[in-house]
Parts: structure tokens; sequence; C-alpha cells
């Protein structure tokens, strides 16, 4: 009589395997993809700048890159706080990421940085762990229940955006 194998991990769990793939699985992947995106947008926007102020062409590149950065940099930035507190990065080290979205191109530095020193995460610690305060106790639910944080974090993030956009280019909030 013989015995066939036991099945292996990844043959009995499907799901985990597509979970693993996903970009946001890992704090480590979507903190890689924004910082990316970030840098896209800047470059977008940079772009757009010099064809409207420097060769006097057209604002539609600014339009279309302002557009995309600012969407890009509030997801960044909301990120950055779900990662860090995930992370317990501690508030300075959350600052640190914050600001390196506002200096073009220093958000892929500083992901590199954060991943050498091993601040990003292979899994989010907060799924399986028990929070330790309110705040971790909100970035706990919101990782346990993906589908609904990420809306709710796409209606606030648009929301913001909106406001942001109606209040016209940052130059004239305080002119």
């Amino acid at each position: 009589m013989t015995t066939s194998p036991a099945p292996s991990a990844a043959a009995s769990a499907p799901s985990d395997a597509r979970t693993r793939r996903s970009v946001f699985s890992a704090p480590r992947r979507l903190y890689r993809l924004l910082a990316l995106g970030e840098t896209i947008t800047w470059t977008l926007l940079i772009f757009g700048m010099v064809l409207k102020y420097g060769l006097q062409v057209t604002e539609l590149g600014v339009r279309i890159g302002g557009g995309l950065h600012g969407f890009v940099f509030l997801a960044y930035c909301v990120v950055t706080v779900l990662v860090g507190i995930d992370g317990r990065w501690g508030v300075g080290r959350i600052l640190l990421g914050l600001g390196s979205a506002i200096v073009p191109y220093l958000t892929i530095p500083f992901e590199r940085w954060a991943e050498r020193r091993g601040l990003l995460g292979s899994t989010w610690r907060l799924r399986e762990d028990q929070p330790t305060g309110p705040i971790e106790s909100l970035v706990a639910i919101a990782l346990r229940r993906p589908v609904l944080s990420s809306v709710v974090a796409l209606v606030v993030v648009a929301v913001v955006f909106s406001v942001l956009v109606s209040l016209g280019p940052p130059t004239q909030w305080f002119a």
C-alpha cells in the first residue's frame, strides 16, 4: 500500500498565496510602491512646471501632474502613519517619513533607509497582535478589515484632495 504525500502548504491554502502576492499584504511592498509613486508624480509635476513656467507652453502638465501628485502624496502620508504605528516607529520616525514626501525624490531614499534598518515588516503586526492603546486599536481595526478601511481611506483622501483642489495652488493659499 502506498501513501500519497501530504498536500503542501501552498496547495492547501491558495488564498494565502494570493495574499502574499498582494501589494497590501505587506507594509514593505505597499510602502515601496507608494514611495515610487511619489517619485513618479513628483517628476510629472516638475515636468508640468517646466512646461508652464519655463517654456510657457501649457498648464495642462501642472493640472495633471499636480493632481496625481497631490493624491499620491496624501496616500503616502496615510500609509506612512499606518506603517509607522504598526511597526512602532515612534513619532520622530513617522514625522521623518512624512517629511520625506515634501522634498522631491526623498521618499525612495527614506524607504530604503527604513528597509535597511528593519522598519518595514513583511507582515502587518497588528493584524494578529493585540493592540496596546487607542491609536494601535484604530490601526488594528483598519488592518483587519482591509477592504472597508481601504474604501474609507480612499474616500477621506478624495475629500481632502477635493478640498485642497478647491482652495487652488498652495502658492495662492495665503496670498
